[in-house]
């Protein structure tokens, strides 16, 4: 896929770096401790695969890691550059390059890691399964990859690569009118649902704050902007998805043990977190059941 139809992540994580400030960076080092269950970083080998803005090689680099970022984005890899002078200006330990997921050659030239991060990046390659197998070999023996994939909602996921596919097409002054379109149908959406959900806590005489509460914090989890967020998710394209099944069981064939997971429950990520290894404990069956767990909840959301 040639980089003329691809979608200009860098452009739109620029912008986003002028709304950077402490307090973002300290949400994402604490989403990054949370995700990875892991406070020191310190003597740590930190991987940002597909780095975007660079704010979670930022959070990895001040947490004491030795990070490696690297995107395809020539912006995205500007983007990561110009935190790291902003921020880490004499650091050694936190190296930016250029370089693809699909490039085995350059990644087997990187070395390996304690974690690799990959969020919401392997299913905008084109190639997710393949990038995917690249990237394996760069995770240590009881290190962690950090993956977050699009939810395969079927038809919907179609719906979806339509809204994004007119977002590439579409002439670039009217595209932020599209974005605003787009984001004024999902919230007024889960303006809905979450009057609803308002009213049932209400009849069951239980606080009616809690779902806006939960909405509002749902931006915030990862020191992100709600608007660039919703412009990655309009305009993001190449655009793959996968059932969280078919996510365990690829990484379990490649001795790869789920540690966590979290759900989106509808069109957004999946989020995984894999560690290197397979205890004698873990049988094919007993991750089997895992799996088994996962799929009636997504089914029934």
């Amino acid at each position: 896929m040639s980089n003329k139809d691809r979608f200009e992540f860098g452009e739109n994580w620029a912008r986003f770096l002028s709304t950077l400030d402490d307090k973002r960076i300290d949400v994402a080092k604490q989403s990054l401790q949370a995700l990875i269950q892991v406070n020191e970083f310190k003597q740590l080998r930190f991987l940002d695969a597909g780095s975007g803005s660079g704010l979670f090689s930022l959070a990895a680099s001040q947490l004491g890691a030795d990070v490696t970022s690297f995107d395809l984005d020539q912006n995205s890899v500007a983007c990561t550059r110009q935190l790291k002078e902003r921020f880490c200006p004499d650091s050694i330990s936190w190296n930016v390059l250029e370089g693809s997921l699909a490039d085995r050659n350059f990644l087997n030239s990187l070395g390996r890691f304690d974690v690799v991060y990959c969020w919401g990046v392997i299913h905008h390659t084109g190639e997710m399964w393949n990038c995917l197998e690249n990237l394996l070999p760069l995770v240590k023996p009881g290190g962690r990859i950090v993956l977050a994939i699009y939810n395969d909602e079927s038809y919907i996921s179609g719906i979806w690569q339509g809204i994004k596919r007119t977002y590439q097409k579409i002439p670039k002054m009217t595209r932020p009118i599209f974005v605003a379109v787009v984001g004024a149908v999902l919230f007024f959406k889960r303006l809905i649902v979450t009057i609803m959900a308002s009213c049932l806590r209400l009849f069951m005489l239980k606080n009616p704050f809690v779902p806006f509460l939960n909405w509002a914090n749902e931006t915030k989890s990862r020191g992100m902007n709600g608007w660039h967020d919703l412009v990655d998710w309009v305009g993001g394209w190449p655009f793959e998805v996968a059932k969280p099944e078919a996510v365990f069981r690829f990484m379990r064939d490649r001795d790869f043990v789920m540690q966590d997971f979290s759900t989106s429950g509808g069109h957004g990520c999946n989020e995984f977190v894999f560690v290197r290894e397979r205890p004698v404990d873990v049988s094919h069956q007993a991750v089997e059941e895992q799996v088994s767990l996962i799929r009636p909840e997504i089914q029934g959301r």
